[in-house]
């Protein structure tokens, strides 16, 4: 594939732990407002390639670029301030915090005023406290009404579902070019799971945000991908259009076992959007 307009770009990247390969020659191009999705069996190693990207982990070789500039190396402050910014896949929001403090946390990157502006508490600070302020209500109404009339409560008393959201707005306050969303509509029920895709297609549709996504539920990635790329053992094993990755035998194999290729004539034994 081409790499021509690249946003993000991985090249043979690879990442041991001892002797396990748990990533193995990745190849992955993301473009400007696609949704990707990675996915595959469980311990095919995608939150571990999220965890490469945004400087958890250190790759043992290869590359990955954020518009033609390496990410190797950078810790995750610096990743953030390159422009992706994330979520995880076992949410991680502070508790002890309220709705809006959480996404308040997710500004930290572009507030410009110092200790000692802080403690004098100049306009500008003040100013500036009041801009992120906004900024936090306008990204918590993105979601609906709900969140914004429930910013001063503690994100512990809030469903699953919105501490997801609360989780993306935080991510979003980075005003990041690259969301990596792991497992955005994990724990949640078919309702809350449908109201997730809707957002996740705003998020590029009307924020112009590119998003690359891990998911279990594969009726949500055939339904929302541009491209899809199936991990299996931590080697990329396919990559192509929903309806390419659907029919591919080495996916149907990962996901069923190599004896489910010998019944392709019972095609709802096989569908793989239907395998969660």
């Amino acid at each position: 594939m081409s790499t021509m307009n690249a946003l993000l770009e991985l090249n043979k990247v690879t990442k041991h732990f001892g002797g396990l390969a748990a990533v193995q020659d990745v190849d992955l191009i993301v473009r400007p407002q696609e949704i990707v999705s990675i996915i595959g069996p469980n311990g095919a190693g995608k939150t571990t390639v999220f965890n490469l990207i945004t400087g958890l982990y250190r790759v043992s070789s290869g590359q990955i670029l954020m518009e033609g500039r390496s990410l190797v190396g950078l810790n995750p402050d610096q990743v953030v301030v390159r422009g992706i910014a994330r979520t995880f896949q076992n949410i991680r929001l502070f508790n002890n915090m309220t709705v809006l403090e959480n996404v308040l946390v997710g500004q930290h990157t572009q507030l410009k005023a110092g200790v000692i502006g802080s403690l004098l508490r100049t306009r500008r600070v003040k100013h500036e406290e009041a801009a992120a302020r906004e900024r936090a209500i306008e990204l918590l109404g993105f979601f609906g009404r709900t969140l914004v009339e429930r910013q001063e409560e503690y994100v512990i008393n809030l469903s699953y579902a919105d501490r997801r959201r609360i989780e993306v707005a935080r991510a979003l306050a980075a005003k990041p070019d690259l969301l990596l969303l792991d497992e955005p509509t994990a724990g949640m029920n078919e309702a809350e799971t449908l109201e997730a895709v809707k957002y996740v297609r705003r998020l590029r549709d009307e924020l112009g945000l590119t998003i690359l996504l891990i998911e279990h539920k594969l009726t949500v990635t055939m339904g929302i991908s541009d491209r899809i790329a199936v991990l299996d053992y931590g080697r990329k094993i396919a990559e192509g259009l929903p309806e390419e990755v659907r029919s591919n035998e080495l996916v149907i194999a990962a996901y069923l076992g190599k004896a489910a290729t010998q019944n392709q004539e019972s095609s709802e034994a096989v569908k793989v959007e239907e395998v969660e």
